[in-house]
């Protein structure tokens, strides 16, 4: 699939993340229509001219006449949905998602969708901590990661669409995963993290703190500010992998805290200098790099 002026894109759910792709890819003359729960947020999205038009919750002619659908909407929804209104998906029609978690969807999608249309799952490393259209902001893409988790059931001609698509959304970095290799690393990398974040404002109840942090306490619980239903979801359904990783991490910080205990400088430097030496890989890559 080449993407075109003409092409007839669909975006189902208009929460932070769809509304950012379709400001994205509005802004560059592309045909953003969309479907979402709230007759409100196809009213705010109007206004904005983030899109061309929009139903609620659902229009089956408006999904007949999609060649790009794009799932942005919570995991178990994203079968549900497809499993509804597969029937009015033209085979021509490709479908991808931005789902935190791939397991529990590509499997069921492509089963839906077998012989039918194409799906191929992908997951843009980039968001809010606020939640709905209203916060959507497709800078937020600007040098971030994008993940690609194809199976033996899509073409390469899809894979090289995702790779083109997130390319065009302004993303620097463009990764290739299985799904189960998705699923591992997000745990450590997302999900772990936001693990961190949540316990670390509740491990403490001091009150009024908030009179006395520094940045470094602003900028390490940022994504404390949690989406607590989409988040929830999504840890259920990496359990195993979560677990896992908490498992480690709790490991890890002991093995750190025992060092303290024993008024060991040496080994909390060691340990600090590899810290700073893997944290500078993570830096932002800028998109001329």
């Amino acid at each position: 699939m080449t993407l075109t002026k003409d092409t007839n894109i669909l975006i189902i759910g208009l929460g932070v993340i769809g509304g950012s792709y379709a400001k994205a890819l509005t802004k560059q003359g592309y045909c953003v229509n969309c479907i979402t729960l709230e007759q409100r947020d196809i009213d705010y999205a109007l206004e904005h001219k983030m899109i061309l038009k929009g139903a609620a919750p659902d229009d089956k002619e408006m999904i007949a006449q999609a060649d790009l659908i794009i799932l942005a909407i919570y995991p178990d929804n994203c079968v549900k949905w497809v499993k509804e209104n597969a029937d009015y998906i033209k085979p021509t029609t490709l479908i991808t998602d931005v789902s935190g978690v791939k397991q529990c969807v590509v499997d069921p999608i492509q089963k839906l969708l077998e012989g039918k249309a194409e799906f191929i799952s992908a997951h843009p490393m980039a968001g809010r901590e606020q939640s709905g259209v209203e916060f959507s902001d497709d800078s937020v893409f600007i040098g971030a990661n994008f993940i690609i988790t194809p199976t033996d059931s899509n073409s390469q001609s899809a894979i090289d669409f995702c790779r083109d698509f997130a390319k065009l959304l302004g993303f620097a970095r463009v990764s290739i995963l299985s799904p189960q290799e998705h699923d591992r690393m997000i745990a450590f990398l997302s999900q772990l993290t936001h693990c961190i974040a949540v316990t670390l404002m509740t491990a403490n109840q001091t009150p009024d703190m908030e009179k006395f942090t520094g940045d470094s306490f602003r900028d390490l619980t940022r994504i404390a500010k949690i989406n607590d239903l989409m988040w929830s979801k999504l840890f259920i359904a990496n359990k195993q992998a979560l677990l896992e990783e908490m498992d480690s991490f709790i490991a890890e910080f002991s093995r750190f805290r025992d060092m303290l205990a024993h008024d060991d400088a040496d080994s909390m430097r060691r340990v600090m200098r590899l810290s700073t030496a893997r944290r500078s890989l993570f830096d932002k890559p800028t998109q001329n790099s």
